[in-house]
């Protein structure tokens, strides 16, 4: 396996229209240029992944050895070639240069692409166009015949020396790697396509998405000599929350939102309270086969709204806490979740401090 993946992540945008760069927008729960990364990674077909940006500030995660993040240039072709330079001393068999704009391609796509270059210089994946096509000369319109026009995608494949020589003696400003071999009358193997594999470039291409929503409850009483965890954490408190499990309201009213949204029934389908094995399970051992589900089903959370009805412990002092194990249980974005503190103004058992509920909403899409 000497397979080597560009991603190209260092464009202005300017079609995008907005403040912040279209590669770190965020796009279904993730930014954009990390679901070509995460699928490149997953596939575990690459020695290395190069990710090309043209401000690495933005990135604040930390990834896998394997993955390399270096600075772009001005144009796209100068980026495509600052990346081939510099994994030139890899001695690479095959590159994939890919436009992080297009997050959803398959796995399947990258080895069908890996697979042709066993017999070919170039493999670029294309489709037919849905649309009528016509081009202008000198005042005139002409109709393209669809079934000899192709759209092409990326992820575009090659052997490794041939483009990198066509890029270095390229002194043009190119739209992708498949023209230099056009220019150069080389052969290119042709292979389908994958229709959603389509390019994110104006705001709207990422606004046409269904959104589900659940909404969760919990309620428990205190009791005393029993720890107190709220959001997977344990909270330094008198008292701790009865019930069958460990209590945590926070994570259980998250549980039944997410089943809420996804139409799968209630908490107590999978985890009812009449069964030993249940006894004092953790809450996080609850949601862990929830979010199986989730991720199962294709599914992923757009955020969540959550209220933590209690007079004590202030949420104010252990709310950073919380959504940090929350991001970390749910492997999602903090700034995508939101903890507010309520009180009842010392009405019932919550106001007498006898008992601590939450309501959480959430909304998903898939």
């Amino acid at each position: 396996m000497n397979n080597y993946f560009i991603i190209l992540a260092s464009g202005q945008s300017k079609r995008f229209n907005s403040n912040k760069a279209k590669q770190f927008i965020k796009y279904k729960n993730k930014a954009l240029f990390e679901h070509s990364l995460d699928k490149a990674l997953s596939s575990k077909l690459f020695k290395k992944i190069i990710l090309v940006v043209n401000d690495r500030k933005q990135i604040k995660k930390k990834y896998p050895k394997n993955v390399i993040i270096i600075k772009g240039g001005k144009e796209r072709s100068d980026s495509s070639l600052i990346a081939l330079k510099y994994i030139k001393k890899f001695n690479p068999i095959n590159v994939l240069i890919h436009d992080a704009a297009r997050p959803n391609f398959t796995i399947k796509l990258l080895k069908k692409l890996i697979k042709t270059l066993k017999t070919n210089k170039a493999s670029i994946p294309v489709i037919s166009s849905k649309d009528s096509i016509k081009y202008k000369v000198n005042n005139q319109l002409f109709n393209l015949n669809r079934s000899n026009s192709y759209l092409t995608q990326t992820p575009q494949a090659f052997k490794f020396k041939d483009i990198y020589n066509l890029s270095l003696n390229q002194k043009n400003i190119i739209q992708d790697e498949a023209t230099l071999f056009i220019n150069n009358n080389l052969k290119i193997k042709f292979i389908d396509g994958e229709t959603l594999n389509n390019k994110i470039t104006y705001k709207e291409d990422i606004n046409n998405i269904k959104i589900y929503f659940g909404i969760g409850f919990d309620v428990h009483r205190l009791i005393k000599n029993k720890k107190l965890y709220l959001g997977g954490i344990k909270i330094p408190f008198h008292s701790g929350l009865k019930g069958h499990s460990d209590g945590d309201v926070i994570l259980h009213s998250i549980i039944d939102a997410l089943l809420g949204a996804m139409r799968k029934k209630d908490i107590g389908t999978f985890f009812p309270d009449n069964k030993s094995k249940f006894k004092n399970i953790r809450s996080p051992k609850m949601l862990k086969p929830i979010i199986h589900i989730l991720n199962k089903k294709n599914f992923y959370i757009n955020n969540l709204d959550i209220n933590l009805i209690c007079e004590q412990p202030k949420v104010s002092k252990y709310r950073s806490k919380i959504i940090n194990s929350l991001s970390n249980l749910l492997n999602l974005d903090k700034d995508l979740i939101n903890l507010k503190g309520k009180t009842v103004e010392k009405l019932g058992l919550i106001g007498k401090e006898k008992a601590i509920a939450c309501e959480v909403i959430c909304s998903i899409s898939q």
